[in-house]
């Protein structure tokens, strides 16, 4: 018998463990919180007693046979899905599920150089061969667009043997490649559609923003519901259609996901996908308003540039996801994590991130309008009082990779540490990034060019939080030998 969209399987089941009085003799040690008081004065005595390892009564992840198995089928009815996987390893592991699902140690998959680093991690650990497509990018701002769609297309014409294209929908900007065409494209040449969506949950509940990956006709979408659904941090959907193997792809997820599955975290999506599907277009009526009213105003200041729909020119930003509150700071000579750092450690502000040219607020309905008026003020008083020359900084955030190696031939061959300031037309053995995004400025097998070189010293000087290299002060990095 059909299930009702009104129940929450996964939570219901969760509740009813709570109230049964069980005599706890497996794991977790802290026994409801009664093995350390402090934890429960931290966190809560409801949330230490839900804090439950796997039993019968509440289903496996691994292997769902009855409450996570319903929560998973009400999700991917919500979704437009066949299927449903919910995720406790965050997007991160949805995404390498997708690729590894679709692809075996030689294969191609054709994405944007643009992705997550999550996406090249999976080529990292399974041994597919990427074929990058060079985004198209906006010199104005210096950021990177979605693909062309004739980009795309001569593309799959030169790799006809490529199993996937992965599409970000949308990049961390809001900016979404034409999606549905370059899904039929890659159908009609045998090839599977990945949708990295970690920021475009809110895409399947409102049709006043771009078009979702399963209304696109995608066969996996990766969806971060813990970034714009409401769901708790760390927690995520993997969303397929029945023209990939659910099975094996459940295989697949249980080969890095952990066996300890948070029922925190998978309780907050069964609840989390309740509230989309019965609000969800409400609330990001209210998210678009926010964000919309936040740009005029800021744009009214003068030398921000808080981008929008003005953008979409019908292919590289086929369409803008109009939740994002995406600043750009250059024109008032500040990069966006210098921004970034004066509305933290001044205004008591935390954004999503700035980079070297923008800063990006994650904009929702749980927001409250004296907190955007707030955000509007302090980046006027910033303005005011630290505008000065643009001249000098670093203008562009993409940059077009030189690849010498396959990431997995690169990360694990011999390698040998160099001197940052002197890897100059060196082939890099690691990942440097700055986090967020997570995108890399260069990936294991690329080419350290001299402009990389600049990105990379220009980020760490403004403060940008650096990751990826096995020095953790991003001093040295290891390149080939």
């Amino acid at each position: 018998m059909k299930i009702s969209q009104e129940r929450t399987p996964l939570h219901e089941a969760l509740d009813r463990q709570r109230i049964n009085r069980l005599a706890h003799f497996d794991v977790p040690g802290h026994k409801g919180g009664r093995m350390d008081p402090a934890l429960t004065e931290f966190f809560g005595a409801r949330c230490m007693a839900l804090d439950v390892n796997s039993m019968k009564a509440l289903d496996n992840l691994g292997h769902p046979v009855s409450v996570i198995r319903e929560a998973q089928e009400l999700a991917a009815e919500a979704f437009g899905a066949d299927n449903a996987f919910f995720m406790v390893n965050g997007t991160t592991s949805a995404v390498q599920a997708m690729i590894m699902s679709t692809c075996q140690t030689g294969d191609k998959i054709i994405l944007p150089r643009n992705v997550h680093r999550s996406a090249i991690n999976a080529l990292v650990v399974c041994g597919a061969t990427p074929v990058y497509i060079n985004p198209g990018i906006n010199r104005q701002l210096g950021i990177p667009l979605g693909m062309a769609v004739e980009d795309v297309r001569r593309t799959i014409e030169a790799n006809p043997d490529a199993k996937a294209i992965l599409v970000n929908n949308p990049t961390y900007y809001g900016i979404c490649s034409n999606l549905k065409a370059i899904t039929e494209m890659a159908h009609a040449n045998g090839m599977k559609v990945l949708a990295d969506e970690a920021h475009g949950t809110h895409f399947y509940f409102s049709d006043k923003l771009p078009l979702s990956g399963m209304a696109a006709g995608a066969d996996m979408a990766a969806v971060s519901l813990h970034k714009t659904g409401g769901s708790l941090t760390q927690s995520s959907i993997l969303l397929a259609r029945d023209t990939v193997n659910a099975d094996y792809v459940r295989q697949i997820i249980t080969l890095t996901q952990s066996t300890s599955a948070s029922y925190l975290l998978l309780s907050s999506l069964d609840l989390a996908r309740k509230s989309l599907y019965f609000r969800g277009r409400e609330m990001f009526e209210k998210t678009i308003y926010f964000a919309d009213y936040a740009r005029d105003e800021i744009n009214r200041l003068g030398g921000y540039y808080a981008f929008g729909p003005e953008l979409v020119n019908g292919d590289t930003v086929f369409a803008f996801d109009s939740t994002k509150l995406s600043v750009h700071t250059r024109d008032i000579g500040l990069a966006g994590i210098e921004v970034y750092d004066y509305l933290r450690d001044d205004y008591g502000i935390q954004i999503e991130f700035g980079d070297i040219g923008n800063l990006l607020a994650i904009i929702s309905c749980g927001d409250r309008m004296m907190d955007i008026e707030r955000l509007i003020s302090a980046l006027e008083e910033i303005k005011r009082q630290r505008e000065k020359s643009p001249i000098g900084l670093f203008d562009h955030e993409y940059i077009n990779p030189e690849i010498v190696k396959p990431p997995q031939e690169a990360f694990y061959a011999k390698k040998r540490r160099v001197p940052m300031r002197e890897s100059t037309g060196l082939v890099a053995g690691e990942f440097v990034m700055s986090y967020p995004p997570g995108i890399p400025i260069v990936a294991p097998g690329e080419r350290i060019t001299p402009d990389v070189l600049e990105h990379i010293l220009f980020a760490k000087e403004k403060g940008c939080f650096m990751t990826g290299t096995e020095d953790m002060k991003l001093d040295y990095i290891n390149v080939l030998a």
